[in-house]
């Protein structure tokens, strides 16, 4: 038998009966993924520290937040309202005001919308479509995600329709608009002075239900929107309340930036 090293089978390498064993590179690469793998399942124990990895509890928290804040901005608002509602009790009792100017104060509130405003009204309703929806009509295509929620420029074409056909006043949910509110979505939630609310979203407008109804059939942007009510199954209803009584805005009515014109 040969001793050469280049017999077959001697798995080594050098001179004599010695040798130093060689490495192959498919052992070397065995070697460094057990190492990487064993890095990540040591770093995933480290930052689950017994928890469910997957789940994003951080975003879990973050929405608990929101609807509690969203519960005090509430409780606040009540609060706020039934102080104002003693303040003016007692200023009232004593202001040294007469009755014509305290009318006229009292029209002011009115039209101002930090009183009651009782009359006819019609409610606008707006939903998500179901989740599985698909186009209802041929020659459209099958919706994205964002075809099958309410927007925020929806829920501003109806407020602004409302308005052009000559709304007194409008609440949306339960909320009372005045001139500094601002309707706002974020996702397909609505955030409406400091409180966050979920579909389906209510519009209720005291007036003339007949011209409130015409203002919101000609609106241009309604009409877009009816496409996807239609076709994808958004949801749209509007009904005639007879006669409500709107709350009056009971939060804060100073204004922090704007500036009287000259």
């Amino acid at each position: 038998m040969s001793n050469s090293a280049d017999s077959p089978g001697t798995g080594s390498t050098g001179s004599g009966p010695f040798r130093t064993p060689r490495l192959r590179p498919v052992r070397i690469l065995t070697v460094a993924v057990f190492a990487l793998a064993g890095l990540i399942f040591f770093t995933s124990f480290n930052t689950a520290k017994g928890t469910d990895i997957r789940t994003d509890s951080s975003l879990l928290k973050l929405s608990d937040l929101i609807q509690e804040r969203s519960r005090k901005n509430k409780d606040l608002d009540e609060s706020n309202a039934a102080l104002r509602d003693n303040v003016e009790s007692l200023a009232e009792s004593d202001d040294g005001s007469s009755k014509a100017q305290d009318r006229a104060l009292s029209g002011l509130e009115k039209d101002a919308g930090t009183q009651g405003l009782k009359g006819r009204a019609i409610t606008v309703t707006l939903n998500d479509a179901p989740p599985n929806a698909t186009a209802k009509l041929p020659g459209y295509p099958e919706p994205q995600p964002d075809y099958l929620v309410i927007h925020q420029q929806d829920l501003q074409a109806v407020v602004n329709a409302l308005w052009q056909g000559g709304a007194k006043g409008i609440k949306v949910m339960d909320q009372r608009l005045i001139s500094t509110s601002a309707v706002r979505c974020v996702g397909n939630t609505l955030i409406l002075q400091g409180r966050v609310y979920s579909p389906p979203y209510r519009i209720t407008a005291v007036g003339d239900p007949g011209a409130l109804q015409k203002a919101l059939a000609d609106s241009q942007a309604i009409q877009n929107y009816m496409v996807y009510v239609n076709v994808y199954g958004l949801g749209w209803k509007v009904t005639d309340d007879g006669t409500v009584t709107l709350p009056g805005y009971s939060g804060t009515v100073d204004l922090h930036y704007a500036k009287p014109v000259p």
